[in-house]
């Protein structure tokens, strides 16, 4: 194996380390929280947390080994079963995202009717959805035996081996993408763009009660006033931060897989060895990256797992009713700061 192929191994072994640690940590602190337990964005959670570590359990290991040996590392068998996996739980992985953006979207532009809106009910008929949509692609791929293992991304994913079934190939391909990458990306954008105009709405509201306050009090402290105006401007800016969070980490790490997906449909069309690798390591990395990007960052889940490390410890500094969950829900953009 040349000094690249080691790199990408080393990223690999890094990137499973981190989802699998990161994901065992927001199913651990949905186990512990009743708080966590009893909002409906929990379901998605969950089902997003559970399958990132079935990912990471059963592909990532599957995946490192073929870069390692340089060939298939299973029997066939095996192979099409983790092709399957891989299939079924990266399509359930992004329909969970989109489902998580609809539940915030719901939360912030309609927040007094938000419990009538998203209920339990409403959220396992969406995740009953997701696991239904995501299991139709890999079965009919394992029907027409288009799964096995592509020495391009060293993994057991979706191969086409006959060349008389390229257009059949190609059209499934191109709706399998275009109904779990662009659907969810679509939600995710029509969803979170919708939550910052609101988010916006209310922090120009906040910024003309500060300025009038700022106006009428003439004696105040120069570095008070200007400590006034630098939280006006991370005020504004920390939604922003936050949507261009969710969306921006779906697209990077996604992207470039499924681009590369859809440009190897060409017959004539190439696809380099390394770069299939990187963009399949890409699309691990949101396995690890999702934990943060959606719990651990969140003051609930950060004080979960700190209650978790006392009780460990046989500490008491943070008693289980010292805090209120309510704070660190998605209805105000502006008026909490959940760093």
């Amino acid at each position: 194996m040349d000094l690249a192929g080691v790199l990408l191994a080393l990223l690999l072994v890094l990137v499973l380390v981190v989802s699998l640690l990161s994901n065992l940590l927001v199913l651990l602190c949905f186990v512990y929280s009743t708080e966590i337990r009893k909002q409906v964005a929990g379901v998605f959670l969950v089902n997003l947390s559970f399958c990132n570590l079935l990912l990471t359990v059963l592909n990532m290991p599957f995946t490192l080994l073929g870069i390692l040996r340089s060939q298939q590392p299973l029997g066939g068998c095996v192979c099409k079963a983790v092709g399957f996996l891989e299939t079924f739980l990266t399509s359930n992985t992004m329909l969970s995202m989109a489902a998580l953006s609809i539940d915030k979207w719901i939360a912030v532009v309609f927040p007094l009717s938000y419990t009538s809106k998203m209920r339990y009910k409403d959220a396992v008929i969406l995740m009953g959805y997701s696991w239904l949509h995501s299991l139709t692609f890999p079965l009919v791929s394992l029907f027409y035996s288009w799964v096995d293992y592509n020495s391009v991304y060293a993994s057991c994913t979706l191969h086409l081996k006959e060349e008389t079934e390229r257009r059949r190939f190609t059209v499934f391909t191109i709706v399998f993408h275009s109904t779990s990458f662009m659907l969810s990306l679509v939600i995710l954008c029509f969803t979170y763009l919708k939550v910052l105009k609101v988010a916006r709405f209310h922090c120009k509201r906040i910024d003309i009660i500060t300025m009038q306050t700022l106006v009428l009090l003439v004696d105040i402290h120069p570095s008070v006033k200007q400590r006034c105006l630098n939280e006006q401007k991370r005020r504004r800016q920390r939604a922003t931060k936050k949507i261009s969070i969710f969306i921006g980490s779906f697209v990077i790490c996604f992207g470039p897989y499924i681009i590369t997906r859809l440009i190897e449909l060409i017959p004539f069309v190439t696809i380099n060895y390394y770069w299939g690798i990187i963009s399949k390591c890409l699309t691990y990395s949101k396995a690890a990256s999702d934990p943060f990007v959606y719990s651990l960052l969140r003051q609930q889940y950060k004080k979960v797992l700190i209650n978790i490390v006392n009780r460990i410890l046989k500490r008491d500094l943070y008693p289980s009713s010292g805090y209120n969950s309510s704070l660190d829900t998605e209805n105000d953009y502006c008026l909490h700061r959940t760093n």
